[in-house]
């Protein structure tokens, strides 16, 4: 029965009210807009069968920090501190899933200058690409077309700085491909380390 009191007494401590709570409900935000904001790229992305359950943890974490709110609406302090959770979870979201590089991009680099080099490079090592003699505003241009995983990007950006540091290039993100529809996309640049994460819990549709 001490225990219980004891208890009770830390609920409504100071420290209970001014520190642990506004930190809770901080780190309830957190997780569950991270896992929000992870929740829609994914499914952006086509991955529709993890999606769903991210979305039930993310909502029941939204839930416990909504019902300590309800419980101090004349709280102006809980509530700034929900709003600071917001905006780190969607930092945080978007932060872990840069690091995850998730998905495939379509690179298009347009070049004035001889690309030869450049080519012959990105084949070496493997990417899959496809060139195209085209008019531009100033003369001639090479076009140059790359379906990767993300993970590979900054690596194939580094080789385009190196052969043609002026080269003007885009990067898009890729919702949906078919593998093997392109010769040699079973080769690294494609085949991503995160296909074994794909294979192994069929994440994507």
């Amino acid at each position: 029965m001490d225990f219980f009191v004891e208890l009770e007494k830390f609920f409504g401590s100071e420290l209970f009210g001014l520190v642990i709570m506004p930190v809770f409900i901080v780190l309830a935000r957190v997780t569950d807009v991270s896992l929000g904001t992870l929740r829609i790229i994914l499914i952006a992305k086509g991955y529709r069968k993890i999606a769903p359950m991210l979305g039930f943890f993310e909502s029941f974490i939204w839930i416990l920090a909504v019902s300590q709110i309800m419980k101090n609406l004349d709280n102006l302090y809980y509530f700034a501190m929900y709003a600071t959770g917001f905006a780190l979870g969607t930092y945080f979201g978007m932060f872990i899933e840069s690091k995850l590089s998730l998905g495939e991009v379509i690179v298009r680099v347009i070049t004035k200058y001889d690309a030869s080099e450049l080519v012959s490079r990105l084949i070496s090592d493997n990417y899959n690409l496809t060139t195209i003699d085209a008019d531009g505003q100033f003369g001639k241009v090479k076009i140059i077309f790359m379906v990767l995983k993300r993970e590979y990007l900054n690596e194939a950006i580094q080789i385009i700085k190196k052969y043609n540091p002026n080269a003007f290039y885009t990067v898009e993100d890729v919702k949906f491909v078919r593998e093997g529809s392109l010769p040699g996309m079973n080769n690294y640049p494609f085949r991503g380390k995160k296909d074994k994460i794909n294979r192994a819990f069929s994440m994507k549709k």
